[in-house]
């Protein structure tokens, strides 16, 4: 029955419902075939990882140490070089080791799904994969039995992580100059008790940091709808600053010190001035398209390129890994720039606000006041709206609303359309509105951004008024 279910890696890897799909047999299933695609001899470009150790690393969800150790006894099986992590550590520390170490790299995650979900993804080059290299995983998929071995190694590598942290930042200088208290919610998630461990302060406050694998009935996602009681914290402590991290630390949510959650169409933007302005940074801007313009703005500001790109990191990853661009971020709240990896990381983002905060003798919210008043507001919201059923493709969904869209939108002239990732209506006034269906579930996700909450609200309701009839 098993060998029934498909397994197709996304813009971030393979997920599916644990004991449905993610079993330790269709684990296996993946095992093999990754180290049926090492061993290919025959594989385009002979890839450079045939010889290299693979470090396989998990989260903190139900059995996550589990299957990555059913993973390494598989790839020992095939007389390859596994060695799987002793403790959960993010999913960026995996992918700067397999820079470190000229490894590949496999991690044991669903990110910030829900506790049901776990996942795989695959690192190599201090990133994500790039997709002919999934691609070639799953064209390997049961074409050979697993060969199984449990003769494998673990070893920790939380103090080289930790000691790349350090090597970022002056952290004797954020710990000397750190005056308020910093409430760190890691929803139960693999980055625990590491930014304490990293700024030794009274002034650091864990909270939701025990090991729970069901994340204590929360959903490990650091936007506003999850982080209530990061943001009451806050306000209790009268803290500096709030920091949330997802499940596998990757992400980054920032809520300032009167307890307002800031969205990343704020965050970006922050991160872009003070890098620009103080770590004097130059080159191009990249983001994701589900972003507003405060960041191109900014880039316009100091006359440097700024381009949009599809949503998923790996296409921000890209050009970072090229040196096309200098600065990457993308809606869900992941964020890097040039002096790192070409991968976004919680920790490292998180790092970089206290930096700010410390450096600059300012709070969040006034680090967000002097973007805003210059470069203009930012109301952004996304809603994620069901369809009675899923659309065939985006690019057939963009055809079909742009015969709909009239010469004005509130008002306003519409000054550009853009359909490589669903479709995104650009206003003159730099407010903007983008629908996306998903690609395998009966879902529209709606993206809008301008200067007041009213606005923002009013491009969404267009955005029903347009799809109209398929909404549920």
């Amino acid at each position: 029955m098993e060998k029934t279910v498909e397994i197709k890696f996304g813009t971030d890897g393979w997920r599916g419902v644990m004991a449905r799909d993610f079993t330790f047999e269709n684990v296996r299933r993946v095992a093999q075939a990754i180290a049926d695609y090492v061993k290919d001899e025959k594989s385009p470009k002979k890839k450079p990882f045939g010889a290299a150790p693979i470090v396989i690393g998990y989260d903190r969800r139900f059995q996550s140490d589990a299957f990555a150790r059913e993973i390494a006894k598989v790839l020992q099986g095939n007389r390859l070089n596994p060695v799987v992590l002793s403790e959960p550590l993010p999913t960026p520390a995996i992918s700067f080791l397999t820079r470190k170490l000229k490894a590949l790299g496999i991690m044991v995650t669903a990110s910030h799904n829900p506790p049901t979900y776990n996942g795989i993804k695959i690192k190599w080059d201090g990133r994500a994969v790039l997709e002919g290299i999934t691609s070639g995983v799953e064209g390997w998929l049961d074409k050979s039995v697993p060969t199984r071995s449990n003769e494998f190694k673990e070893k920790s590598y939380r103090d080289v992580y930790l000691q790349y942290l350090a090597s970022r930042f002056n952290l004797s200088a954020i710990k000397s100059k750190l005056k308020r208290t910093v409430v760190v919610d890691y929803l139960y998630g693999a980055a625990a008790g590491l930014l304490e461990e990293l700024v030794p302060s009274k002034h650091i406050l864990p909270i939701h940091d025990r090991h729970d694998p069901l994340f204590g009935g929360l959903h490990p996602e650091p936007i506003e709808p999850y982080l209530k009681e990061l943001m009451e914290r806050v306000k209790s402590e009268k803290a500096l600053i709030g920091i949330a991290l997802d499940g596998d630390a990757d992400r980054v949510g920032i809520v300032d010190e009167t307890g307002r959650y800031f969205t990343p169409c704020q965050v970006f933007p922050i991160i872009i001035n003070y890098l620009l302005e103080h770590k004097k940074i130059k080159g191009k801007i990249v983001q994701s398209v589900s972003m507003g313009y405060l960041s191109a703005r900014i880039a316009k500001a100091h006359d440097i390129p700024f381009e949009e790109v599809p949503v998923g990191f790996k296409h921000v990853a890209d050009q970072l890994a090229s040196e096309t661009a200098v600065i990457g971020g993308e809606e869900s709240g992941g964020y890097a720039w040039k002096g790192g990896l070409p991968e976004r990381d919680g920790l490292v983002t998180a790092l970089l606000f206290l930096e700010m905060c410390t450096t600059l003798g300012k709070t969040p919210s006034q680090l967000w006041k002097a973007v805003e008043s210059k470069h203009g507001k930012s109301v952004f919201k996304r809603v994620d709206f069901r369809l009675h059923k899923a659309f065939g493709d985006k690019v057939s969904f963009a055809a079909k609303i742009t015969k709909k869209l009239p010469k004005k939108v509130l008002g306003t002239e519409i000054r550009e359309t853009m359909a490589f990732d669903g479709l995104k209506v650009i206003l003159t006034d730099d407010h903007w509105l983008l629908m996306r269906p998903s690609g395998t579930e009966p879902l529209l996700r709606v993206y809008a951004e301008s200067d007041s909450e009213k606005r923002t609200d009013e491009l969404i309701e267009l955005a029903k008024k347009w799809v109209g009839p398929s909404l549920s």
